[in-house]
């Protein structure tokens, strides 16, 4: 609307200097027809894009100035005339609005180009808005992972750590077994030695003199021979005591509770404290391996009990859980700091940590509680079946 009024307002000046000479470089051109007359077309084209001319605004200037163009030619006023004038003014008018056909052209060919560059731009934007959450993704990703890593790195170090700590312990282990081994093999050969070679050797001394008096006279026979069998007879029992202490035969016959009253009557009779045992049905369902574990840490804890607990009562129960069978031996004696042993891992105290690796060799837990006043409490479990695992609460 704006540039209408510019244009009307423009074309109704008569001192308008651009509609002066586009009427003079007209009525030349129509006037003589020449080629030459037609180069002050393209320039004013140009004056009037420069102007801020329309094409719309040309033509306008084109009607007015057609109208002086007629009198600059006479022939105008016949039919032939006419059409000679029609002619020329059309061409000039089309080299007149030609620069503005150039630069539109160029215009369009430029937005185009502009058109296709804001659509490139804004895959491009897309793109790289893609790539940014991508970006973003892969950075939270990485940071997901770079901890995930610290934890792995943390727990391996801790395993480790461990690792290192059981290492050591085992190797603890392993030599106090073959210290503790060779100890026992001292024992029992002493044992064998003072005790079954003496009475073999006074057998064998009795029979050499009743061998000798027999050829004399049969006089007192029968009471030697009584006191030679009477040697015979506690030779055997030292055997079936070693027999016993090596392996019970009547756990493997009779099961576990047979064994264990066996061993806490003789436990009883030869250090005299009171023992009692509590046991419930079903415990023989276990297999004999974990019946051998159970037993070999009730003699452990009886035979650390006798050592160091100064105790005159043990309390041994014998109970069958849903999934487990778990054994408590508890006695009234001293207690000791059972948490800051189990810190650092009974490496000193072979009894212990051997009752802990029998149990856990099959799958079983080992817990102590020691409270002063009150006496030690071992608790060692065994799963019945060999999925069972951890401790159970009855």
């Amino acid at each position: 609307m704006v540039r209408q009024i510019h244009s009307k307002r423009i074309l109704t000046r008569k001192k308008n200097p651009l509609l002066t000479a586009y009427r003079t470089a007209l009525s030349r051109y129509v006037k003589e027809g020449t080629d030459a007359r037609l180069q002050p077309a393209q320039r004013l084209g140009r004056r009037a894009l420069g102007g801020g001319w329309t094409t719309v605004d040309l033509v306008r200037m084109h009607a007015t100035a057609v109208g002086s163009a007629v009198d600059a030619l006479p022939v105008a006023r016949t039919a032939t005339g006419m059409k000679l004038l029609a002619r020329r003014a059309q061409r000039f008018l089309l080299h007149t609005v030609r620069p503005m056909e150039v630069t539109h052209h160029r215009a369009m060919k430029a937005a185009v180009r502009l058109r296709m560059l804001h659509k490139t731009l804004a895959q491009r934007t897309r793109e790289l808005s893609a790539s940014k959450q991508k970006l973003r993704q892969e950075i939270v990703r990485h940071m997901d992972v770079k901890k995930s890593l610290r934890t792995t790195e943390r727990r391996s170090n801790a395993l480790l750590l461990q690792a290192r700590q059981m290492e050591k312990q085992l190797r603890h282990l392993s030599r106090q077994i073959l210290f503790a081994q060779e100890e026992e093999r001292k024992r029992v050969s002493r044992e064998l030695h003072d005790v079954v070679a003496q009475m073999l050797t006074s057998i064998n001394a009795r029979l050499a003199a009743l061998k000798k008096e027999a050829a004399v006279s049969t006089k007192g026979i029968r009471r030697k021979i009584s006191d030679t069998q009477r040697l015979v007879a506690q030779s055997v029992d030292i055997v079936h005591r070693f027999a016993r202490v090596l392996r019970p035969a009547v756990l493997d016959d009779l099961g576990l509770l047979p064994a264990l009253n066996s061993y806490l009557k003789n436990f009883a009779k030869e250090t005299g404290i009171r023992v009692h045992l509590t046991a419930s049905n079903g415990i023989e369902a276990l297999s004999n391996v974990k019946r051998t574990a159970l037993f070999r840490v009730a003699q452990e804890a009886l035979a650390n009990v006798t050592s160091h607990a100064q105790a005159s009562r043990v309390d041994v129960t014998v109970e069958r859980l849903p999934r487990a069978v778990r054994m408590s031996i508890h006695d009234n004696g001293k207690s000791f700091e059972a948490d800051r042993m189990s810190r650092t891992g009974w490496g000193n105290h072979l009894g212990l940590l051997g009752m802990r690796e029998r149990l856990e060799m099959v799958g079983g837990a080992f817990a102590i509680e020691s409270v002063a006043g009150h006496g030690t409490t071992i608790h060692a479990q065994v799963p019945l079946h060999n999925g069972g695992r951890g401790p159970q609460r009855s």
